[in-house]
């Protein structure tokens, strides 16, 4: 079995599942660079909202979100300017339940949110994730200066404002007798308990269900008799029960229990840190501001520090429509530079890269 160390990009949730994947399990994730999010579009929906505009997907070179508005740049250079309000009727229902901002269980998290146009913010959470940022600037990959105490207030209101916003959710969804499990306050014990009674049937009950499921895929990934798919916008099981008393697609889920290690502290706004900084990439140019996930990815991989990293590129044959890919090829990691602003089963490589290794 050869030796796999493997980066992962993700959303605050994907980021949680990935951190619950090294908790329960043996896996391969190595380093996680988390990204900022406030919320993510359902990609159907997203079209028939383009509809209203006479557009479709094919026309679009660029999303951007900002400053109250979701900007999109079309092929024919024309820019077209929607109202965040009007936009958010398409958010996924799950983002109305999220707290964070920040991807506070990553190595490193990069947004936008704070710095100048042309560069991002940079939260340093571990000792692995610091190392790899000095030795990237070190060695000319990045350029980097501090962030002001005015932007870094910005972040901090916005990171707040999410998590009071979606706070009030989580209650009148309980409220209502929909379960938020991610957010309960349970000791380690506690939710081992819980796991071991708990199955699929629990999840789909709990989390798909009650509309909680953020399609990241952890599930599919680790059950090890694959009978879990990702299918028609949501997991479901091929059959009913399973033959091993495994009860991993509960515990890797980023919105069951999640273990107190990696709990978010809604005293923190940000989470916990090491380092911020505004950064910007002095080896690429095109893709999100600063190009810093790409560079940091180029890095990872040609400094063997990493032997593959999952990307989100779009299909090609359905545009703006995300995939993710398991690469070596810092080329391949550049073409799918930039946000998509919708989801899919970001884990979905890994099976296959279990499967070869088995």
């Amino acid at each position: 079995m050869s030796e796999h160390k493997v980066a992962v990009v993700g959303t605050p949730c994907e980021i949680m599942a990935a951190s619950k994947i090294q908790h329960y399990t043996k896996s391969p994730i190595d380093f996680k660079i988390g990204l900022f999010c406030m919320e993510n579009f359902s990609y159907s929906y997203f079209i028939e909202l383009l509809k209203e505009y006479d557009l479709t997907m094919d026309e679009i070179e660029k999303f951007r979100i900002e400053k109250g508005y979701a900007f999109l740049f079309l092929k024919n250079g024309e820019r077209l300017r929607i109202p965040l309000s009007t936009a958010k009727t398409v958010v996924r229902k799950n983002c109305n339940i999220c707290v964070e901002l920040t991807s506070e269980t990553s190595d490193v998290s990069v947004g936008s949110i704070g710095s100048e146009n042309g560069w991002s913010t940079l939260i340093i959470r571990t000792e692995k994730g610091e190392k790899v940022i000095e030795n990237a600037i070190k060695e000319g990959y990045l350029k980097t200066k501090e962030l002001t105490p005015s932007q870094l207030k910005l972040l901090e209101k916005i990171a707040s404002n999410k998590a009071k916003e979606n706070s009030e959710n989580i209650n009148l969804r309980e409220s209502k007798a929909r379960p938020v499990l991610y957010q309960r306050e349970k000791t380690d014990n506690g939710i081992l308990e819980e796991i071991n009674e708990s199955d699929f049937t629990d999840l789909r009950a709990n989390v798909i269900n009650v509309g909680a499921c953020v399609l990241c895929g952890a599930c599919e990934y680790v059950c090890p008799e694959k009978l879990i798919i990702i299918k028609d916008s949501k997991p479901r099981k091929k059959r009913s029960k399973c033959v091993e008393d495994c009860h991993e697609c509960f515990a890797v889920c980023p919105r069951t229990f999640i273990p107190e290690k990696l709990r978010n502290d809604l005293s923190k706004k940000i989470g916990d840190y090491r380092k911020i900084l505004t950064i910007k990439s002095l080896r690429h140019y095109e893709g999100q501001d600063g190009v810093v996930v790409t560079t940091i990815l180029d890095y990872l991989i040609t400094k063997k520090i990493v032997t593959e990293t999952i990307v989100i590129d779009k299909k090609d044959n359905l545009p703006w429509k995300p995939v993710a890919k398991l690469t070596k090829d810092v080329d391949e990691i550049v073409k799918a530079s930039g946000t998509k602003y919708s989801v899919c089963p970001v884990f979905k490589p890994l099976k296959q890269l279990k499967e070869d290794m088995i």
